[in-house]
């Protein structure tokens, strides 16, 4: 009995031993391998397959349904609503862009330029001299303009030249505008030519309205020319929806607008009274 018994073991340990040696020679081969009779690899042998024969399902895996359409419609959302969002925001708050109708600008901005402009710096207390303003006609100034055209609007462009306070003057004839008593010399953006203004006048600008004038000084009806609209030729603050930043269009035309504060540097403050 003992016998029998000691001499099974090594059979079926060197049967074992030669499966694992075919395996591990086998390698890529794609042969299939021989079929093993021990014990162990029968019950294995066994276990993977079904009562019919057929190979077990493979297991699914669990997990939670994820609805796709849903997940599509939140990232188009996400990565388009929000930048158009902010877009508008910026085009309704921060910025303005006009098309410039007519010459009263030239040769600072021509006919047909593109103009973007700052909401933000058209706040009275960031208003300069110098600044390019865009604004409100306060009093049908356009019916006086070389075109009935407006800036997208009922808008006009011009240079802002005295704040509250100022007292803006020339004798015309050549001679230099002043404020407060100062002489600026304005041929750093005035139209080549042109005078500071052809015939003379004298405006005090009252609270919470700016003297406008444009820098093609020959064609420009602006506060000189409306002295007698009820308010002097003078800009409401409250008119101003933006100051002028660059001319973006026509490419060949591209390039920041410049306020020339220097050309002020040396006027005082004026007195409202």
């Amino acid at each position: 009995m003992s016998d029998s018994v000691s001499s099974r073991i090594p059979t079926q340990d060197a049967a074992e031993d030669s499966h694992i040696l075919e395996v591990a020679d086998h390698g890529v081969d794609p042969r299939p391998l021989s079929t093993f009779s021990g014990s162990s690899v029968g019950a294995a042998s066994h276990s993977m397959h079904t009562p019919s024969g057929r190979s077990p399902r493979p297991r699914r895996r669990r997990g939670r349904h994820i609805d796709r359409s849903r997940f599509r419609l939140r990232d188009v959302v996400v990565y388009c609503g929000i930048p158009i969002l902010v877009v508008v925001l910026v085009r309704v708050f921060v910025i303005g862009l006009y098309v410039i109708p007519s010459g009263s600008m030239m040769d600072t901005i021509e006919i047909g330029d593109r103009v973007v402009t700052s909401r933000l710096s058209a706040r009275p207390s960031s208003l300069r001299r110098g600044d390019v303003v865009v604004f409100r006609d306060p009093a049908h100034w356009l019916s006086d303009e070389t075109t009935s055209s407006s800036l997208g609007g009922n808008y006009l462009i011009k240079r802002l030249i005295g704040l509250p306070g100022d007292l803006v003057a020339c004798k015309g004839g050549g001679s230099p505008v002043t404020i407060n008593g100062v002489a600026v010399d304005e041929s750093s953006y005035i139209r080549p030519g042109v005078e500071p203004s052809s015939f003379s006048f004298s405006v005090k600008v009252t609270a919470g309205h700016v003297f406008v004038m444009g820098d093609n000084r020959a064609n420009s009806a602006d506060s000189r020319y409306h002295q007698n609209d009820g308010d002097d030729g003078l800009v409401p603050m409250s008119d101003i929806v933006g100051v002028g930043v660059a001319i973006y269009w026509p490419i060949s035309r591209m390039s920041g607008l410049d306020s020339h504060h220097e050309v002020f540097a040396d006027v005082p403050n004026g007195t409202v009274g």
